[in-house]
């Protein structure tokens, strides 16, 4: 079993300074679990799971449930129940209670709790297992980190699991958050989206190729965005004469449920168009987690004429590129030259699978995934 030490710490870290925690990620990324660790310590716990009908009833009547209890108070699926924030706010005011609360919907869950929480909560996005948590890069890379999936005894059991997820999430789990969709629609969209991995997603062209209107296709994508399951990473704009590209790119963030959606079976990824798109996307998705999102911002670059740039991760005036290449001996591209001259950049960092490390030219380097994410992690989360 994984701890997730570095995530146990950021949940104590959050009661040092807020009387609610809330735990933010996918369905079966590990929250419950991970909240199991937090409390097998503490003296006095209570737990709520909002999807077994005795607890859901028990906080039908909050006020008569939750005064006489004290210590932490885990309420996990949390956005069954928004209508339950109010009440915490009062009880937060009122007493010395600790609640950890689990929510798989973000930007819902977020927009309700700030507006009542504001100052007395923390938020953690948990992700499904980073690489720096596990020690087989490819596996991990295959199979995604769903704990499910990349614990699996074998590949076609993880499969398995994969192809049940997002079933249950489709015909199951949306509609328990709430949240109505025509799951084939969805599915349809999902799947095409897959294709869009690691690129900029046409919104007219994928409402003409799916029959389904413009506004749908973009409230689907945010209902996905929302619950995690794809990023839209945003586009950045540089004072400069050329024209740049103003729309979203699109990523699919777990790399098993990625080659799920392609109909990729085991290492066929290897041998797969989208092998390149895939990699960028998984070392990405891995990148971006060994940051402190609190801390930097996160874009991507392109002109109209083919300049572009993977990753621009930004703090204050600190500018630093990344371009994801599946190579063992990348090259300096016209590509990068114009990004490090136009974008200003500090350093350029191209990242391989590989395991070396080594200077190409002025700022622009070659470096391995581990490395790269072992040295963002150290400056931002090692004190």
């Amino acid at each position: 079993m994984i701890q997730r030490s570095y995530y146990l710490h950021q949940i104590h870290d959050a009661f040092e300074q807020h009387s609610v925690c809330a735990i933010l990620g996918p369905r079966q990324c590990g929250k419950t679990t991970l909240a199991k660790f937090y409390v097998q310590e503490l003296k006095e716990v209570h737990i709520f799971d909002l999807e077994n009908p005795q607890d859901l009833a028990m906080l039908e009547s909050p006020s008569l449930t939750l005064p006489p209890l004290n210590g932490t108070i885990v309420i996990d699926e949390i956005q069954r129940r928004p209508d339950l924030f109010p009440y915490l706010r009062f009880l937060v005011d009122n007493s010395d209670k600790k609640f950890l609360i689990l929510g798989s919907a973000s930007q819902d869950l977020i927009q309700q709790s700030s507006e009542t929480l504001a100052g007395r909560i923390a938020y953690i996005e948990l992700p499904p297992f980073l690489l720096n948590e596990v020690n087989d890069m490819h596996k991990h890379w295959v199979l995604g980190g769903f704990p499910k999936s990349f614990l699996a005894p074998s590949y076609s059991q993880s499969e398995k699991w994969r192809i049940n997820y997002i079933q249950n999430f489709l015909e199951r789990d949306l509609s328990m958050m709430g949240i109505q969709t025509v799951p084939s629609n969805m599915r349809r969209l999902w799947s095409m989206l897959a294709h869009y991995h690691g690129q900029i997603a046409n919104v007219s062209e994928l409402s003409r190729s799916l029959d389904m209107t413009d506004k749908t296709i973009k409230r689907y994508m945010d209902i996905l965005e929302s619950c995690f399951m794809i990023r839209q990473l945003k586009p950045w704009f540089e004072n400069i004469s050329k024209r740049q590209v103003k729309r979203p790119k699109l990523y699919i963030r777990d790399s098993g449920i990625l080659h799920t959606l392609l109909g990729v079976s085991d290492n066929a990824i290897l041998t797969h168009p989208k092998c390149g798109a895939s990699w960028e996307g998984y070392a990405l998705e891995n990148l971006v987690h060994s940051y402190d999102n609190d801390l930097y911002e996160f874009y991507f670059w392109a002109t109209e004429k083919g300049a572009e740039l993977d990753l621009l991760v930004t703090k204050g005036s600190q500018r630093i590129g990344y371009e994801f290449k599946y190579s063992e001996a990348p090259k300096i591209t016209k590509s990068m030259n114009i990004a490090m001259k136009d974008l200003k950049l500090d350093h350029l960092s191209i990242i391989t699978p590989g395991e070396k490390s080594y200077t190409l030219g002025n700022n622009i380097n070659v470096t391995s995934l581990k490395e790269a994410i072992n040295r963002s992690f150290r400056a931002d989360h090692e004190t």
